[in-house]
C-alpha cells in the first residue's frame, strides 16, 4: 500500500475576509509527481506557502508524512524534508556552479569556508553527481551569473536536491525559458521523480503535458478537478474556468474534436484550410440550427489544441459509429492540407498519423476503405 507523503484537510486561509484557500482537501502519494494548475488568483502560491510554513492557515491542517506541521516554523519544516524552489532563481551569482552546490551540500559551511576551504571526498562525490544530474558538468567552474536563465533554474533545482528533501515544491520552473530549456527542465524533473515526491506549479500547458502524470486544478482556493491531463483538458468545468465561459459541447464531443484536430497538427502545422474544415464540419455535426452553428464556429477555434495524446482519447471512444465518424472526418481534414501543386494531398507525417489512428480504432479493412471512398466522392 502506497503511503501518503502529503495530506491537506479542510484548509482555509483568509486575508482580511478574502479566502485565498477555501476548505481545500488534497492528498499525494509518496514518490508521486503532481502538477498543479489554475488561473491567476486560484490559490496556487498560497497553497505552497502553507505547506512550507510561510503562511499559517486560518483552519485545517497539513500532514507531512503523517505529522501535523501547522504552527511549525519554515526552517523546522524544511529540516523535516520539504524543499521549495521559487519562480525566480535564487543562486549565488558571484560563486561558480560548483561552489553553489558545495555550499548547500554542507549546511555547516558558509561562503568563506566554501571559497577557501577544502571539500571532503564525500562532498566532492555528491557535487559531481549533482552536476551530472542537472547537466552542468561542462559549466561547473563558470560563475553563476554567466549562466542562461534556464541553466540557473537547473542549478537552483540541483541546490534544492542537495539538501536531500523528501518533497520538492517547484514553482513555475519554465517561465521565460526557450523551448529547448523547457524540455531540459522537464527531463530533469522526470529524472528526479524517480527518487523524490514532487509538486510542480505551472501555467505552460505544453510543459504540463510533457511531465504530468496527475494534474490538480485549483480555482477560487479549492480543488476544482483532478485527473490525467487528457481528462483535465476535456472537462467542461476546467474549460469554463480558463476561457471564462462554459463550453457549448459536452466532454465526448470535445474528445472527438480534439482527435481530429490532432490529426491535422501531426505535421506540426495546422493549415488554415484544415482548421476551417474542422470548424465547419463539427459545428454542423453538433447542431442542426444555422444560428447555433455560427456561434459554435467562433467557439470551436479555442479547442484546436496541439499535442493531444491520441492513444488515451481513442481508448475512451467505444462506439463503432463514433470511431467511423472520427476516422472519416480525420481523413477528410488531412486530405485538404496540400499547399502547392507539387505536394501530395496527404503529406508523410499526416499519413503516418492516419495509419496509426486506423490501427488504434481497429476497424475492419473494408470499413476503412469504404470511409476513404466516401470522403473522396
Amino acid at each position: 500500500m502506497t503511503s501518503k507523503i502529503l495530506q491537506i484537510e479542510n484548509l482555509t486561509v483568509s486575508f482580511d475576509g478574502f479566502k485565498a484557500l477555501n476548505n481545500l482537501n488534497f492528498t499525494m502519494d509518496t514518490g508521486e509527481l503532481r502538477v498543479i494548475i489554475g488561473p491567476n488568483g486560484a490559490g496556487k502560491t498560497t497553497f505552497l506557502d502553507v505547506i512550507t510554513g510561510k503562511v499559517q492557515p486560518t483552519q485545517g491542517r497539513v500532514l507531512f508524512k503523517g505529522r501535523n506541521v501547522r504552527r511549525l516554523s519554515e526552517d523546522k519544516i524544511a529540516r523535516l524534508g520539504i524543499g521549495r524552489k521559487f519562480q525566480t532563481p535564487r543562486v549565488y551569482l558571484n560563486l561558480t556552479v560548483r561552489e553553489n552546490l558545495d555550499l548547500v551540500c554542507n549546511r555547516h559551511k558558509n561562503v568563506f569556508s566554501t571559497l577557501w576551504g577544502h571539500a571532503s571526498v564525500s562532498e566532492q562525490r555528491t557535487v559531481t553527481g549533482l552536476l551530472e544530474t542537472i547537466g552542468l558538468v561542462a559549466k561547473a567552474d563558470l560563475q553563476a551569473d554567466l549562466l542562461s536563465h534556464g541553466e540557473k533554474q537547473r542549478l537552483e533545482i540541483g541546490m534544492l536536491v542537495a539538501q536531500s528533501p523528501d518533497l520538492l515544491l517547484v514553482d513555475e520552473p519554465v517561465a521565460g525559458l526557450t523551448d529547448e530549456e523547457t524540455e531540459n527542465i522537464g527531463d530533469l524533473l522526470l529524472a528526479l521523480a524517480k527518487s523524490h515526491s514532487i509538486i510542480v506549479i505551472e501555467h505552460d500547458m505544453e510543459f504540463v503535458r510533457q511531465i504530468a502524470r496527475k494534474v490538480t486544478v485549483l480555482h477560487e482556493g479549492s480543488v476544482l478537478y483532478e485527473g490525467s491531463i487528457e481528462d483535465v483538458q476535456n472537462d467542461p468545468r476546467v474549460i469554463e474556468v480558463y476561457l471564462g465561459r462554459p463550453p457549448s459541447i459536452n466532454a465526448d464531443q470535445m474528445k472527438m474534436l480534439r482527435i481530429v484536430a490532432a490529426m491535422a497538427w501531426s505535421d506540426g502545422n495546422l493549415a488554415r484550410e484544415e482548421a476551417d474544415l474542422i470548424i465547419s464540419q463539427f459545428s454542423k455535426l453538433f447542431s442542426s440550427e444555422i444560428e447555433e452553428q455560427e456561434k459554435l464556429q467562433a467557439e470551436l477555434k479555442d479547442y484546436l489544441v496541439q499535442n493531444v495524446p491520441i492513444d488515451e482519447l481513442v481508448s475512451q471512444i467505444e462506439s463503432p459509429e463514433e470511431r467511423e465518424l472520427i476516422l472519416k472526418l480525420g481523413y477528410e481534414v488531412i486530405s485538404v492540407s496540400s499547399r502547392n501543386p507539387n505536394e501530395p494531398n496527404i503529406n508523410e507525417e499526416e499519413t503516418i498519423a492516419y495509419k496509426r489512428l486506423v490501427k488504434l480504432f481497429n476497424l475492419p479493412e473494408e470499413v476503412v476503405k469504404r470511409l476513404e471512398v466516401e470522403t473522396g466522392e
